[in-house]
């Protein structure tokens, strides 16, 4: 058999297992386009109301460590490499043995080819391993595509897939294709968490948001996700906050509880803590920790550990 026979049989056994999935699990009994209209003003005073709120006695350094043990450690670029990959599960698994009292980050995160390495490398270590997949960071691909790329990620040893919406179909308004193909691809991650990017920079507005975020969490995502950190706006606080109410709305609704994960352009520790706050005073206390509350970051972990130090020797 050629190579090319291989994949044209290969191509259809995946095409046929995505269509069996969807037609078993479709959403056509929902309608998402009832999602109430939310005013985009009014999130803005009301997150700046809650960042406001005195953070009474909340031990500042301590809570900077805590943020350091909740962190997806990433590199997403098209020039990484297996020696770049090395060094940043190095640096994830490293601040434990520094005898400061400070963890190591929840999770590295990298590229679907990378992630074999990174389970060898983080092996015992309590580090997760995340791989971006389906057609990060665009999301443009056909869901077969996306399902069989999933696959290889968990397969390679992917704990934990970050995957990202089809912002153009949800935009035209197919807001049910966009549950199908979240529910696909939670099928496929067999196991693993799914962490879902909703682009916020790109849906533009809270009510589009809000949608969005109740799309993937009735899909039964494990993490609602902000940003890929490929846009501009990445991150903002006034998402969160629409993405936060979404999840706590979820759970007094159904009980099903979901994490979420601030990424993209939080760099410094003053604004990591500024979403840590935010989530805190929303899900509470409780949900202060790894397993519900994740910041994907580059040079986050650096920057917190050098202020950690910074003011204990001031």
């Amino acid at each position: 058999m050629t190579t090319g026979v291989w994949l044209s049989k290969k191509k259809l056994t995946l095409q046929r297992e995505t269509t069996a999935f969807c037609l078993q699990n479709r959403s056509d009994m929902t309608d998402f386009s009832k999602t109430p209209v939310l005013d985009d003003k009014d999130i803005s005073v009301r997150t700046e109301k809650l960042l406001q709120k005195s953070m009474g006695g909340l031990d500042v350094v301590r809570t900077y460590a805590d943020i350091l043990g909740m962190i997806d450690l990433t590199t997403l670029e098209g020039t990484d490499t297996s020696k770049r990959v090395e060094d940043l599960c190095d640096q994830a698994a490293s601040y434990s043995s520094k005898r400061e009292g400070l963890p190591d980050v929840a999770a590295v995160c990298v590229y679907p080819p990378f992630v074999s390495l990174a389970r060898r490398l983080l092996e015992n270590t309590g580090v997760k391993v995340a791989s971006v997949a389906g057609a990060f960071p665009s999301g443009q691909s056909p869901l077969f595509v996306k399902m069989a790329e999933v696959r290889y990620a968990v397969d390679e040893g992917a704990e934990e897939i970050d995957m990202v919406i089809s912002r153009g179909k949800f935009l035209e308004g197919e807001y049910n294709l966009v549950f199908d193909e979240i529910s696909a691809i939670n099928e496929a991650c067999k196991g693993a968490h799914l962490k879902v990017i909703l682009e916020t920079g790109e849906l533009k507005t809270a009510t589009n948001i809000r949608r969005a975020s109740e799309i993937a969490l009735g899909a039964g995502c494990h993490f609602l996700k902000t940003s890929t950190g490929k846009v501009t706006p990445a991150a903002t606080p006034e998402a969160l906050l629409v993405m936060l109410e979404a999840i706590r709305d979820h759970q007094k609704a159904t009980g099903h509880i979901c994490g979420i994960k601030p990424s993209g352009g939080i760099s410094d520790p003053a604004a990591a803590l500024s979403y840590y706050w935010l989530t805190r005073q929303v899900l509470g206390s409780k949900r202060m920790n790894k397993k519900w509350f994740r910041i994907g970051a580059s040079r986050l972990a650096s920057s917190l550990v050098e202020t950690i130090r910074n003011t204990k020797s001031a």
